[in-house]
């Protein structure tokens, strides 16, 4: 695709200064840009490095003062990260092809409900039952097992699999091998001490409309009743939900998290990589869980959490700043020599 800065500034919606006709063939770094691609400066920190980038178009964040330079243009926009989200759509390339219909190597069964307009991948397998909406697309080795459903409009990359009696809302990614509906980790001593008891997990996962999941994450199914994630909510890598977990609507949750079973996350909270959620706790609308936190008890609503055990932000910074300045300790004096018995008797004491 080929755009003139002056066709972008119109499609981003932004305000054109310099060089209208600079065409722009592409999205880039500012230090690695071509001069036929567009780059973007959303802070203050990039705007020395603009005179030395070869890019010959900025999409630049409004209140930053960015000048073009000769045959270079800017264009200026309210909010420059979803600006550049729709320039990245602008320039995206098509996805890999999967052809409308069944592949030959696919198992399907006749009982299965195969929606319009679906591309069913080389060796997927979908089982007894199981319904994929229109529209929607299973790229290679995808399986989706008995009774299971897939709304429209979805993408399922190679190697997810969809378990026995799981849903799955309109407008889903599943990235590669994500694992919905896997038994929830159940067991209990056995009481004759011969070893250890599973407990069976007879519930469903059920996802709702336009949630994202990364790749290797894996969303367990419910002890009973269902594991639920809500409209609009998008996990990272490498994520691990937990038996019966209910997480609310457009969360975000980065790569791997580790959320125990039972856990209740309300409606748009934002959860930093690495944390650790203990079971049965409950996490309050709109909180924000730092990187690397350990959750042991209850979060409020609009809280902002941080560290191990986790604590509020502002508390475990000012404890972070306080042991820093405990600095090292002082160093152990050196233990006193002995004199040895025969020195004393050789001194003529």
């Amino acid at each position: 695709m080929h755009y003139s800065a002056a066709e972008l500034a119109t499609l981003l919606n932004g305000m054109l200064t310099g060089d209208p006709g600079r065409e722009v063939s592409g999205l880039n770094f500012i230090d690695r840009a071509r001069a036929d691609e567009m780059t973007f400066i959303g802070s203050a920190a990039y705007i020395s490095r603009w005179a030395e980038s070869p890019a010959g178009v900025a999409l630049v964040g409004r209140g930053l003062n960015v000048e073009p330079g000769d045959g270079r243009a800017i264009i200026t926009v309210d909010n420059a990260d979803l600006a550049m989200a729709r320039a990245l759509e602008l320039f995206a390339p098509p996805p890999p092809l999967c052809e409308p219909g069944i592949h030959p190597s696919a198992v399907v069964d006749p009982s299965a409900l195969i929606g319009e307009d679906c591309c069913i991948g080389p060796c997927c397998v979908v089982g007894p039952r199981a319904s994929i909406g229109a529209g929607s697309v299973l790229y290679a080795h995808v399986t989706v097992m008995d009774d299971s459903v897939i709304g429209p409009q979805c993408t399922l990359w190679p190697g997810v699999v969809i378990r026995e009696r799981c849903r799955v809302g309109s407008v889903c990614i599943l990235h590669l091998n994500v694992s919905i509906g896997a038994d929830g980790f159940g067991y209990r001593p056995d009481p004759d001490g011969a070893g250890i008891v599973k407990i069976p997990q007879i519930g469903t996962v059920e996802l709702g409309s336009a949630v994202e999941i990364g790749a290797n994450s894996a969303v367990d199914r419910g002890k009973f009743g269902a594991t639920s994630i809500g409209d609009g909510t998008k996990i990272d890598n490498l994520v691990q939900i937990a038996h019966n977990c209910r997480i609310g609507r457009c969360c975000l949750i980065a790569a791997s998290c580790a959320i125990a079973g039972s856990v209740t996350i309300g409606d748009g909270v934002l959860m930093g990589g690495c944390v650790a959620v203990k079971d049965h706790l409950s996490i309050g609308a709109g909180a924000r869980i730092g990187g690397g936190s350990g959750l042991i008890r209850d979060v409020p609503a609009g809280a902002s959490v941080l560290g191990y055990p986790g604590m509020d932000s502002r508390q475990c910074l000012r404890s972070w700043a306080a042991i820093a300045k405990l600095g090292n300790p002082p160093p152990t004096p050196p233990t006193p020599k002995r004199r040895p018995d025969n020195e004393t008797r050789g001194s003529g004491i």
